[in-house]
């Protein structure tokens, strides 16, 4: 998945300190639309603009919930605390809202998934494109790491041996329960209680009374058919994650960038633990934003970047990229396991020729071109191999050293080989879409051959190509 992200965010009235609330249009229209309210037995597509703060001016609550709490408080108890309400119009200034997506605003998008978290940073241009400021980054410390801690955690309870067990004869049951698991991670800072399902249940029992699996753990007990999990506990399992994703925020926000927002998108991102431990994280330096449908976002972001690639105006290279040439052998230069010959001398084979480097700024529309000529004066056909690295490129000459994988090739049919070795063949390579698009021309014979190279490729296995660079 490419990491030039344009997010589609519809930004309402009311702000909870976390997500913004859908237009008046969609609540309209979006069945799907957040409710507010269900804490004190309502259930309304708006909420009231109140917020509540503790005595040390923590927050505690928002909307109905802050309203119900500040309203059953007594005397001193009241005073003691901080409410807010009807300040809708205090969030605006002169210029409008207080979020900006302006010309010169710099902001972080964290895309929070499954699997991984994938960082990038932005700038917006005059007229609203984007450009990106520093190459995708992230890590694979996604929502999945939390929902493997719970399952570490419930084998702990149950006994490695009664879980393996559980896991090879009821494997359809034992997702049922971890898909529930996953719900639970997008609900409150709170206590969790997980429905222990009938044949785990069963299992148990055969062993033990089911109460005894919980008396020599912390943050954990048998609760009438439900495994009651301590918010503490629940906590315990974010922490890998939320460490990582702060850890990558961190070294982005040195580097001297003005940001301005981190806006939270993805799945994961509905999660109120890490919401608030990003805002807890970076709040007095930015503003921490999430959609009403993180997951959305993306999507309908997507569909904008395939139908107008200019919105990204330009991006950073992740890698550097290269093909694989064949020079004139030079004992000098090359190694001498890398030298081969054919009826047109001695030449060294696998020279990585770098087409553009890691962290360099590529336009959407950038097309380089290279001119190559055959190694042989009757070779009918040409092969290119494409390779990419994070390595300093300083030193690196060969495409088998360690760091360099191959992400694709493509083979160029040169059927007119009257001019021999004299013939030109032209390597075109478009950057900065989702793909690198490669075009090899053969000038004489008019053949053409297009590859679209995945950036996010398994590497595959490398073959000689021969062609030599003039």
């Amino acid at each position: 998945m490419d990491n030039s992200y344009i997010i589609a965010i519809d930004f309402g009235t009311a702000y909870s300190g976390y997500a913004f609330s859908l237009t008046k249009r969609e609540a309209e229209i979006d069945p799907r639309l957040k409710s507010w309210g269900k804490k004190t037995s309502l259930r309304t597509p708006k909420t009231p603009t109140c917020i509540l703060f503790d005595e040390h001016e923590k927050f505690l609550s928002f909307g109905y919930e802050a309203q119900s709490a500040y309203f059953r408080t007594r005397g001193d108890e009241a005073r003691n605390k901080f409410f807010f309400e009807c300040f809708k119009m205090s969030l605006y200034d002169k210029s409008g809202v207080t979020f900006e997506q302006a010309s010169g605003t710099q902001y972080i998008v964290v895309d929070c998934g499954g699997g991984t978290i994938d960082i990038t940073v932005h700038e917006v241009l005059e007229g609203g494109a984007l450009k990106e400021l520093h190459k995708a980054s992230g890590n694979d410390l996604g929502g999945q790491t939390v929902d493997k801690k719970f399952k570490e955690f419930l084998r702990e309870i149950f006994s490695d041996r009664l879980w393996d067990e559980y896991e090879k004869k009821h494997p359809g049951e034992m997702q049922k329960m971890m898909y529930d698991i996953s719900v639970l991670k997008e609900n409150d800072d709170d206590d969790v209680d997980i429905s222990c399902q009938y044949n785990l249940g069963e299992m148990a029992k055969e062993q033990q009374k089911i109460e005894k699996f919980f008396e020599s753990l912390r943050g954990v007990s048998w609760n009438e058919g439900s495994i009651k999990i301590s918010k503490e506990k629940v906590r315990s399992f974010f922490a890998e994650s939320l460490n990582g994703i702060t850890k990558s925020l961190r070294e982005i926000l040195k580097k001297g960038f003005t940001i301005k927002y981190i806006l939270l998108v993805g799945g994961y991102s509905q999660s109120l633990i890490l919401r608030q431990h990003i805002t807890n994280q970076f709040s007095d330096q930015c503003k921490v934003l999430c959609p009403s449908h993180p997951q959305e976002a993306i999507m309908k972001g997507a569909v904008m970047f395939g139908r107008n690639p200019a919105l990204v105006a330009s991006r950073i290279s992740a890698f550097t990229y290269g093909v694989s040439l064949s020079l004139r052998f030079d004992a000098s230069k090359h190694r001498a396991d890398k030298r081969y010959t054919n009826k047109e001398g001695e030449w060294c084979d696998g020279i990585f020729c770098v087409l553009v480097k890691e962290n360099e700024e590529v336009g959407w529309d950038k097309t380089s071109e290279y001119s190559c000529t055959p190694i042989e004066r009757d070779q009918t056909a040409i092969t290119f191999a494409f390779y990419r690295t994070e390595r300093n490129i300083q030193g690196l000459m060969y495409v088998d050293e360690w760091g360099v994988e191959k992400i694709g090739s493509i083979i160029l049919e040169s059927p007119v080989t009257a001019r021999g070795m004299n013939r030109e063949i032209k390597l075109q390579i478009k950057f900065g879409a989702t793909e690198m698009t490669v075009t090899a021309i053969d000038v004489d014979s008019g053949s053409t051959v297009k590859i679209d190279l995945d950036f996010m490729a398994k590497s595959i296995k490398s073959f000689r190509n021969n062609v030599w660079q003039k």
